[in-house]
């Protein structure tokens, strides 16, 4: 049999964790990995730790808290609860939810020289390349699992990933370790469920070496896609502007398969999730190649592809803040509507905007409509939407700007423009964003 302690050391040792910090769930295969660290943490003496989520989707939920803390403080290793709510009403399945509040609350717990510790297994591993498969994924979705990684401010190790379910069961038993086992695991409803009690057990049994070469697979995927991106790297970089868009020119030249992957390289440096081969094909031919006159967007969940001045860009969903009004005060910063910052009128002698008599007239906007205002070193008033063109600002970002308004005039702009008829050195618009 595997000696599950002497695997476990050698991975951390191969990688040089200094501080490791364990994903408890408080199933078997966290459990042991709980185990196997309490053993590390005695024999070497290095700092560790555990987190826990608790995803409130269970009548057990806080039951598992319980065992998750009676099992550290036995071993005498500190344990953090992290407490998340699910919106699962918002069409995403539940699985990816909870995946998704699990990661993020977890990368918050790995500063620089720590390393985060998850329990996947060779038959995690195998499920999550049977789903990708069932995608229609490509290179990148069949690299599934990554042994080592970077994560929050550090890394994440799987130390177990080549380790089968059995061997792992097989220790918890041999050790009389306890684990917390989660009701929702029969459920063949979830895909990963399904697959982990009807499909694999055939395919064990007619492949018992099905994981190594499932393992094998991953990694050739994983290395075909790092060659990929090692050759597109330095046309990427030259077809990405300081301001993050991607040049429909440069990539006009290219072949279809090159665009596609320039496109995914591109979003996946903005943070989104990997777009279907469809999406990518959507954002060239709707977005890209649209009339010139056109304002396209495509929208990617919670993402806007939008373009302006021959260039693509990536943008987050954005509120409507047309109603939106607030009036202000000199010396009295305002907090802005959609995380937008905040806004302060503050009082400076080397200011470029002169008070007006009626102070308290003085209020802030982010409706542009039919307004017009004459910028400073200019003549002859203009629409704003036409000052706006002129000062090349993307059309998603006209309504995001914060307008200091006089009664029914425009003062000024944040971060653009004072009002010719406002120019002085009683204060200044200060925008933190």
């Amino acid at each position: 049999m595997m000696d599950l302690y002497n695997h476990f050391c050698q991975q951390l040792r191969e990688k040089a964790v200094q501080s490791p910090v364990l994903a408890l769930s408080g199933g078997v295969d966290s459990r042991v990995l709980l185990h196997l660290l309490a053993q590390y943490h005695q024999h070497y003496s290095v700092p560790v730790r555990a987190v826990h989520v608790h995803h409130g989707l269970s009548v057990n939920a806080n039951h598992w808290v319980e065992q998750c803390q009676y099992w550290c403080d036995e071993y005498q290793i500190p344990l953090s609860v992290e407490y998340v709510s699910l919106d699962t009403q918002c069409g995403e399945s539940i699985e990816q939810l909870a995946r998704d509040a699990r990661y993020t609350v977890l990368s918050k717990h790995i500063q620089t020289q720590e390393t985060l510790l998850l329990g996947h297994h060779a038959d995690d591993q195998l499920e999550t390349f049977l789903l990708a498969l069932r995608r229609g994924s490509g290179p990148k979705g069949l690299s599934a699992m990554a042994a080592w990684g970077a994560f929050g401010h550090g890394h994440l190790l799987r130390p177990l990933l080549h380790v089968p379910r059995s061997v792992i069961e097989s220790f918890a038993s041999q050790q009389q370790l306890q684990w917390v086992n989660d009701e929702s695991n029969q459920d063949v409803r979830y895909e990963r469920n399904f697959l982990r009690h009807r499909v694999t057990p055939i395919l064990c049994e007619r492949w018992p070496t099905i994981h190594q070469a499932v393992q094998r697979s991953a990694e050739l995927c994983a290395e075909q896609e790092a060659v990929i991106h090692e050759l597109l790297a330095n046309l990427l970089a030259s077809a990405i502007s300081e301001q993050g868009g991607l040049s429909i020119s440069q990539l006009q030249p290219c072949s279809e398969v090159v665009r596609r992957q320039l496109i995914r390289q591109w979003l996946a440096q903005q943070g989104v999730v990997m777009p279907s081969r469809l999406h990518t094909e959507m954002i060239w031919q709707q977005v890209a190649l649209a009339e010139l006159s056109a304002n396209p967007k495509l929208q990617l969940k919670e993402y806007q592809i939008r373009r302006f001045d021959g260039e693509l860009f990536c943008v987050m969903s954005m509120g409507d803040l047309i109603d939106w009004q607030q009036s202000i005060q000199l010396n009295m910063p305002l907090i802005l509507p959609d995380q937008l910052g905040i806004l302060t009128l503050s009082d400076s002698q080397h200011g470029h905007i002169a008070l007006p008599k009626e102070r308290d007239m003085l209020w802030v906007s982010f409706n542009p409509e039919g307004l017009s205002a004459c910028p400073v070193g200019r003549a002859g008033s203009r629409k704003l939407k036409k000052l706006f063109q002129e000062y090349r600002i993307p059309s998603w970002q006209r309504r995001r700007l914060p307008i200091l308004m006089y009664k029914e005039r425009v003062v000024a702009i944040a971060s653009l423009f004072v009002d010719r008829d406002f120019s002085g050195q009683d204060c200044e618009l200060i925008w933190d964003k």
